[in-house]
């Protein structure tokens, strides 16, 4: 494919996007106090470019799947905001029926695979929906995310392994935020260059500078069109950084407020903003209509949550066991 344009509606929609995403997570985390929202919750704040170039550079078709933080990755493949959001508070409206949770987010309909709790877990799954476009003689690419911490599995070796000799069309997306759940790259291997992990495969492999979605897009188009012509996958390193802990429970004693504050003086939100400014793509009362329109959105997705039920005590046993199988479990 042609490298796409990126253009002032381009900025104007990576703006408005991101900002979304970063207000939604600041609601989840505001929830999750007032204990509306339960379990764990993983937030994508300062992440956010990463999800924006690749969007950028997908064609409809295309797959993604990932790990646990997973909130906004299926608002940007078209899921129903007002549904993560319901899901996340456990709701009967959720993309999983309220089952999944915070972990879970799941929508086959928007290409969208989860949402895995399992560390490592999804990436045999993505290189196992990649390889059933493949068998299809369809051309759509998967793309398959994990952390850094995930690459330390075991299945992340099998995987790589496979996609290679079988020629898979996946891009494997290793989203480095520095700490896996919270210990540095130095501290769980003797390099620190996690791309090189794919020259033990020959698997074409790089490393990105993840804070700016212009360096992500031009990375994932090229993997992206390497794998729809046929050429196999790539491993994408994208060096990135989480401004919130792991997790809510995180109390981040294994980093400073100076490296945080550091990062945040290159938030991928204020970057893009800063081009919009810079260019005059918006004037101020524009970009304030977008604030308004983000802040307005945030708060009906919670809205909805609120108003929508918890699932029947009879949800339990929907999708668990085939009903022709097992016809003693009532409808």
């Amino acid at each position: 494919m042609p490298r796409k344009k990126i253009t002032k509606a381009t900025y104007l929609k990576w703006y408005e996007d991101m900002l979304f995403w970063r207000k939604f997570e600041d609601m989840c985390a505001a929830l999750y106090i007032q204990q509306k929202i339960r379990g764990f919750l993983h937030l994508y704040n300062g992440q956010e470019a990463v999800l924006a170039g690749a969007l950028h550079a997908m064609e409809k078709g295309d797959k993604m799947i990932t790990a646990y933080r997973n909130h906004v990755q299926p608002i940007g493949m078209g899921v129903d905001p007002r549904k993560v959001m319901a899901e996340l508070m456990g709701r009967k409206d959720g993309t999983s029926r309220g089952k999944g949770g915070s972990m879970h987010i799941f929508s086959k309909e928007h290409n969208f695979y989860g949402g895995h709790g399992i560390v490592g877990g999804q990436i045999p799954l993505g290189a196992g929906i990649a390889f059933a476009d493949k068998y299809q003689g369809k051309k759509h690419v998967t793309l398959c995310y994990m952390g850094d911490g995930a690459v330390r599995q075991g299945a992340f070796h099998e995987t790589m392994n496979l996609a290679m000799l079988w020629n898979i069309p996946v891009v494997f997306v290793v989203e480095n935020n520095g700490y896996a759940m919270g210990t540095s790259v130095e501290r769980t291997a003797n390099h620190t260059d996690i791309y090189k992990l794919g020259l033990g495969y020959e698997m074409p492999c790089k490393p990105v500078e993840g804070m700016n979605p212009v360096n992500v897009y031009d990375a994932m188009q090229e993997a992206i069109d390497r794998a729809r012509n046929g050429e196999g996958p790539t491993l994408l390193e994208i060096r990135t950084y989480r401004f919130k802990g792991h997790s809510m429970s995180d109390a981040q004693k294994y980093r400073t407020k100076d490296e945080v504050a550091e990062y945040q003086k290159i938030d991928p939100i204020t970057q893009v903003l800063d081009v919009i400014k810079s260019k005059k793509y918006a004037s101020d009362k524009a970009i304030e209509e977008i604030n308004q329109k983000v802040k307005d959105l945030v708060a009906e997705c919670v809205e909805f949550g609120n108003n929508s039920p918890f699932p029947d005590q009879e949800e339990l046993w929907q999708g668990v066991y085939s009903q022709e199988d097992y016809p003693f479990i009532k409808e």
